[in-house]
C-alpha cells in the first residue's frame, strides 16, 4: 500500500469512499458545519492507494477554533471495505497525526468511538462543547505536545483567517 497527500484529483474519489463507509445524511452532521466554506488542510489529507490504485483509504484534517486556540478537526477517516480489519485505518491515523506534529500542530479533535481512538491518545474532553446534535461522551481531544489543551475550553468553532 501507497499513502500519499491527497490531490485535487482525488476529491470526488475521496467522497465516493465516505459516501460508501458512512451513513446517508452525514453531511447533516454538526462536524460538516465547522468545515462549510473552509477548506482543509491540504498537507495533512492522506489517501492510501492498493497496488491496483485503487483507493483504499482517506483521511482529512479541518482547522477550527476554541477560544482562541487553533486546532485540527480530523474526520472524516474511512477505509474501503475490501481493505476493512488490514490494518490501514490505524496505519494512517499515526502517519497523519505524526504529520500534523511536524506542522506545526498542537491539538486535535475528533467525533468518534473511545474505545477506537483511545489507542491514538484520544480521550474524552469535557471541556470542549461542539455544536449540537453532537453526543458530548464522543467528542475527544488528543495533544500533539504536551500539555496542548491546558487551559483550552469552551465552544469548538468554525476556524476564521482573523482566528
Amino acid at each position: 500500500m501507497k499513502a500519499a497527500t491527497e490531490r485535487r484529483e482525488d476529491w470526488w474519489e475521496v467522497e465516493a469512499l465516505f459516501d460508501l463507509c458512512f451513513a446517508p445524511g452525514r453531511e447533516a452532521l454538526s462536524s460538516y458545519r465547522l468545515r462549510d466554506g473552509v477548506l482543509p488542510i491540504a498537507r495533512l489529507c492522506m489517501v492510501v492507494r492498493d497496488p491496483q490504485s485503487l483507493l483504499a483509504a482517506a483521511i482529512r484534517f479541518w482547522p477550527v477554533s476554541v477560544g482562541s486556540a487553533r486546532a485540527l478537526l480530523l474526520g472524516p477517516i474511512a477505509v474501503h471495505p475490501t481493505h476493512q480489519g488490514e490494518g490501514l485505518g490505524g496505519w494512517l491515523m499515526q502517519m497523519s497525526l505524526e504529520r500534523a506534529r511536524n506542522n506545526g500542530w498542537e491539538r486535535v479533535l475528533l467525533v468518534g468511538d473511545a474505545p477506537y481512538y483511545a489507542r491514538f491518545g484520544f480521550a474524552i474532553n469535557p471541556d470542549l462543547v461542539m455544536p449540537p446534535p453532537t453526543n458530548p461522551e464522543r467528542l475527544m481531544s488528543a495533544s500533539l505536545v504536551p500539555g496542548a489543551w491546558a487551559g483550552i475550553s469552551g465552544a469548538v468553532e468554525k476556524y476564521t483567517a482573523a482566528t
